[in-house]
């Protein structure tokens, strides 16, 4: 404790990335992910494949991890994990490696919510004088594949969900009607590329009406597929003659139910600094809503780097770090959580 350096190992395995970071006070010196491509034959992540693979890569991820950092495995002053959400046999490999691991050496172990990881993301630093994170408290649009929600963050360990999806995520939303139209897994970036050359008012999907700030995303699926197979029975090659649309018209009316709920948020809380987390704040028309929205209401707004965006260690590690220097470890006994909500 007299080491003025705290050095974190993160470890983050909640779904189909194992990746692992080390961090000094709060300045990531390494962060590795290792991806899985053996799910994109499937079209969606296969929990058990998950599972072996993450055990196959979490040695070698966490090595590189510390080896990039330029420190001594012996240095480290604590290990922080994902204990969940996420999918259990996944979240199991980095449960049980992070224990070994911690118990080994001999130092603390952290567990971290995986959600709570995605909006402290704003909170990694790259430099020692790198100050760009929000000011508490703040409002964070928290989207991926498996989460949609509004979040009031009041302090790192203090987390209030104003609204959150009631069904599908967006991230899912977009995956699945990327497979519908024949595209691939993961849809994000492949519905993100298209929908850069279409019109986003060439086609109009249903938009849902959910009392609050909670969101909805199975009837613009659904809607999505009638009018697919709809289209496609009076126009076999329908998809192909006009993919660029349909991927931009999906794009805009998931970007337009997203940003109508946040707009809510932040005119009833009053809170103008706001942020966007998950993997689905990689999309372009996402971002590109977001500086509308700053220029347009006067927020001050607040985007991660591409590399912070989707399932990393960083954050793990960065929530870690805090939760460390509060004396907040966790004991050997605790288990892997397959749902948990925020702190």
């Amino acid at each position: 404790m007299n080491n003025p350096n705290i050095y974190i190992l993160g470890i983050e395995s909640s779904c189909d990335d194992t990746s692992a970071a080390v961090m000094r006070n709060r300045v990531i010196l390494s962060n590795v992910t290792a991806s899985q491509e053996i799910h994109k034959a499937y079209g969606g992540v296969v929990p058990e494949l998950a599972s072996r693979a993450h055990q196959e890569n979490i040695v070698p991820v966490v090595d590189q991890a510390i080896k990039r950092a330029g420190i001594e495995k012996e240095q480290l002053s604590a290990v922080a994990f994902t204990r969940g959400p996420g999918l259990m046999g996944s979240l199991l490999v980095g449960v049980s490696f992070a224990k070994g691991f911690a118990r080994s050496l001999g130092i603390p172990l952290i567990d971290v919510n995986h959600l709570q990881g995605h909006v402290m993301a704003h909170f990694i630093k790259e430099t020692d004088d790198d100050e760009h994170n929000p000011p508490f408290p703040f409002i964070c649009l928290l989207v991926s594949g498996g989460n949609s929600q509004i979040v009031k963050v009041n302090a790192y360990n203090n987390m209030e969900v104003l609204g959150q999806t009631i069904d599908d995520a967006a991230g899912e939303a977009i995956d699945k009607c990327s497979k519908v139209m024949g595209l691939g897994y993961p849809g994000g970036p492949i519905i993100d590329k298209l929908a850069r050359q279409g019109n986003p008012l060439a086609f109009k999907f249903a938009e849902p009406n959910v009392p609050g700030f909670d969101y909805s995303f199975s009837g613009l699926k659904t809607s999505f597929l009638y009018n697919l197979r709809e289209w496609t029975d009076s126009t076999p090659d329908f998809i192909e003659l006009h993919k660029e649309d349909l991927a931009a018209s999906l794009e805009h009316t998931i970007v337009k139910i997203l940003m109508k709920k946040l707009r809510r948020a932040v005119e009833s809380t009053g809170i103008k600094h706001v942020a966007l987390a998950g993997g689905v704040s990689a999309n372009n028309g996402l971002r590109n809503s977001f500086h509308e929205h700053a220029e347009k209401y006067g927020w001050t707004i607040y985007i991660p780097k591409f590399s912070y965006t989707t399932d990393n260690a960083a954050m793990i590690a960065c929530v870690g770090t805090y939760k460390y220097n509060d004396g907040n470890f966790a004991d050997i006994s605790i288990p892997a959580f397959s749902k948990v909500t925020f702190e």
